[in-house]
Parts: C-alpha cells; sequence; structure tokens
C-alpha cells in the first residue's frame, strides 16, 4: 500500500487510532466488507428500480420516454441533495444505524412503489426513496475509510464498488423478469423483498463500529483548510459527475433503442443486457488493486479511454457490437469509480470524510441532471444524439483528470511533509 493511502487512512481515521481499524485477514475486516457488500447490493437494486422497466412505465402511465426517465432521476437527485445532510446524521447518530435504518425506510418506501396508483404518486415514492438511501449511500464510503486499515482499505473500496455493481445488475434482474411474468409492479415488489433479506443480512453482519462516540471527531482548522490542493479536489470530484450522468443516460435510453426496430427485444431479454454489470464487478476490484501498484492517475486515465471505446462500439445497429461495447463501457465506467472515489479522500487530506460526501453528491447529481438532459438528444436524434451527448461528458471527464494529476501533483507536498510523522506510525 502506497504512501497516499496510508496519508488517508491517518486523514480520516485520526480520532480512532490507526491500531484499532480492522486488517486484510482479520474477521471484523471480513465481516465489513461483507456487509458492505450487501449494503451495495440492496441500496443500488432499490435506487435503480424503475429503469429496466421504463418502456412499461411509460406505456401504463401515458408519458414519454424523457418523463418515464423522471422515475429514475428524481431518486438519484433527491439523494444528490441528501447526502451532506446524511453526512451530518451519521456523525451525529453513528454511521452504523444510519445505514441501518435507511435500508429499512428504502425497502419499505419500494415496496408502496409497487402499487403506486399514479404517476405523479410513483414520481413522490421515489423521490423518498432516494432521500432514504441517501443516509446509506451517503455514509458507506466514508464508513469503509474510516474503519479500515490502510494495508487493505484499495481492496475494501474495491469490493464495496464492485458490491454496488453487483446490486445494479441483480436488481435490474430481478424487476425485468418479474415483470415479464406478471407486470412491472409484481417485478418491483419482487426486488423489495429481495432488499429486505439482504438488509436483514447486513444489520446481523456489520461489525461494531470502531468510530469515536456520536457526534465526535476530528475538525480540521483553517490552517489545514489551506493545505488542500483545492484545484485538484474540485477536478476529482467533477471527473463522478460527467462519468456517472453519462452512464446512467446510455442505460436510460438503451432500453428504449433494444424495444424498438430494428432489435424489438421483449422486457425479459432486455433485463439480460443489464448483465454487462458484471464487467463493473470485476473491473472495480481488480482496478483498486491495479491502482495500488501502478498509481491512481494511469488506471483512471485507462479506465476513461476504455468507456469512450465502449460507447464508440454502441452505436452501429449490430445487436452484439451493442451488447460487447455496453460491457467494455460499463467495465471501464467501474474502474473508473473504483479509483477516484479512493483517490478523492486522498487529494483532501484533512477534508477526506467531506470530500467523500461530496464525492457521492457529485455523482448522483450527475445522474440526475444528464439522466434527463440526454433524453433529449435521444428525442432529437435517436441513439446517434445520445452517443454524441455521453462523449462529451467521458471527454469532459479525461479532460478533469488530466488537471488532478497535474494540479494535485504539485500540491500534495505539504500536506505529505506535515503528516510525515503521523505516517511513519502507519507505516
Amino acid at each position: 500500500m502506497g504512501a497516499a493511502d496510508r496519508r488517508c487512512a491517518v486523514a480520516v481515521s485520526a480520532a480512532t487510532g490507526v491500531d484499532d481499524l480492522h486488517r486484510p485477514g482479520t474477521p471484523g475486516f471480513a465481516r465489513l466488507n461483507g456487509a458492505m457488500v450487501l449494503a451495495g447490493l440492496a441500496a443500488f437494486g432499490m435506487l435503480y428500480a424503475a429503469q429496466p422497466v421504463l418502456p412499461q412505465l411509460g406505456e401504463d402511465f401515458g408519458v414519454g420516454a424523457g418523463a418515464a426517465s423522471l422515475t429514475v432521476s428524481a431518486t438519484t437527485g433527491a439523494l444528490a441533495l441528501a447526502v451532506l445532510p446524511a453526512a451530518w446524521v451519521g456523525r451525529r447518530w453513528g454511521r452504523g444505524p444510519t445505514m441501518r435504518w435507511g435500508l429499512v425506510a428504502s425497502v419499505l418506501l419500494t415496496a408502496l412503489v409497487a402499487v403506486a396508483p399514479g404517476f405523479a404518486s410513483l414520481v413522490v415514492l421515489r423521490v423518498l426513496t432516494g432521500l432514504a438511501l441517501a443516509l446509506v449511500v451517503g455514509v458507506a464510503m466514508g464508513h469503509v475509510g474510516s474503519e479500515v486499515h490502510p494495508a487493505g482499505l484499495g481492496s475494501a473500496m474495491g469490493l464495496y464498488v464492485a458490491g454496488n455493481s453487483l446490486g445494479g445488475v441483480l436488481g435490474r434482474l430481478v424487476t425485468a423478469g418479474v415483470s415479464d411474468l406478471g407486470s412491472w409492479r409484481w417485478g418491483v415488489g419482487a426486488l423489495a423483498l429481495g432488499a429486505a433479506l439482504a438488509t436483514a443480512a447486513f444489520w446481523r453482519l456489520l461489525p461494531v463500529s470502531v468510530e469515536p462516540a456520536a457526534g465526535s471527531g476530528p475538525r480540521g482548522d483553517g490552517a489545514e483548510a489551506d493545505r488542500v490542493p483545492w484545484l485538484a479536489l474540485v477536478a476529482l470530484l467533477s471527473v463522478p459527475f460527467w462519468l456517472m450522468g453519462g452512464f446512467v443516460a446510455v442505460y436510460n435510453y438503451l432500453g428504449f433503442r433494444l424495444s424498438e426496430p430494428p432489435f424489438d427485444l421483449p422486457p425479459a431479454l432486455l433485463g439480460l443486457v443489464f448483465l454487462a454489470y458484471l464487467a463493473g464487478t470485476v473491473a472495480s476490484a481488480a482496478a483498486g488493486r491495479a491502482a495500488d501498484q501502478w498509481g491512481r492517475p494511469r488506471v483512471l486515465v485507462v479506465a476513461v479511454l476504455v468507456m469512450a471505446t465502449g460507447l464508440a462500439m454502441t452505436v452501429p445497429d449490430r445487436l452484439v457490437l451493442v451488447i460487447v461495447g455496453l460491457v467494455v463501457l460499463t467495465a471501464g465506467f467501474f474502474a473508473a469509480h473504483a479509483v477516484a472515489s479512493g483517490w478523492a479522500p486522498v487529494v483532501a487530506g484533512p477534508a477526506a470524510v467531506r470530500a467523500s460526501a461530496a464525492y457521492v453528491m457529485a455523482y448522483y447529481a450527475g445522474s440526475s441532471v444528464f439522466g434527463l438532459w440526454v433524453g433529449a438528444a435521444w428525442t432529437g436524434a435517436g441513439w446517434d444524439g445520445v452517443a454524441v451527448s455521453v462523449g462529451l461528458l467521458v471527454a469532459l471527464a479525461g479532460v478533469a483528470v488530466g488537471v488532478v494529476t497535474l494540479a494535485g501533483g504539485r500540491r500534495l507536498a505539504p500536506v505529505v511533509a506535515s503528516r510525515h510523522a503521523q505516517e511513519r506510525d502507519v507505516r
């Protein structure tokens, strides 16, 4: 593990003590990783519950593709707005209890979505679901960063992101498969049941936190804030904004594309398309390890290029190319997400915990904003319009990676020097 990860652990766990953190190979480390994977399974299954059935929702309620996609964008938008308040709740109540009750509330709201009487009530319930899920997603990355010893931080964050992608694919498969046998309501109801089981397992498996007492913890002073490389941090936080916006837009409108000529796929087969998420499960875990070995800038640049390549492959009207391109795009996106999410608290230094919350907020803000905005491109120019729009977002992310690499490389030295004595203890 490099010095950067050691700096991150020192920053986010100064009040706890490195010796108290969960180390690789210990029972606590295994239980924490297992619990966080379960949290990702449940949370991300519910977050995108409506995505695989958007064409059915549009038909059932008599709304167009852009309006139907609001059932996804409204949820992610509410989550983005609630991330910072959720982080505050986590500090006051404790991150473990916050995540537990956030999952319980999300399960209940998702069950209510399945019986929503109209489109307006459906959107309201999805907004409330986003607010509840913020209590999970908004504190999960900070929880991993504060509980795990630097020796296992990269792999633990990669496993958490892998759980997110696995939850995304399983949730979509359940919803799409069951809805094809009955209706979208049965599909969402089945997903709520599966999320309830994962929540029960998470509740039991999550180990007692090593965090300090609720409401306490380190507070950075003005001098620490002055040492944060703000240009690099802002550039890095823009990466998930651009990439997540493009990624969600691809999955939002791909279902409409594949349900129309020349593809005409039924809902069950459309659901199988989301198996591409499994590539993200593998790529995120691998990217975390690769970043430890080769450095985050290199791995992040490669991941962005891979995502761009996959997007280009989806343009021709050939189903094989579309599917392969989707797999490549998904692998690139989750690899980039795994690296960037672990890099943000490192760049932030003394503002590490707040940077993790800001990262999540930017991530879901991009999903909400561009999930809707790219809908205009789909309506006006079809998939070519989607591809051009998402390509622009990926290019902006690439520019941001260059900025954070150059600015961060120059500005991190003072932070390293100021914490040199602390890092010797970690080593």
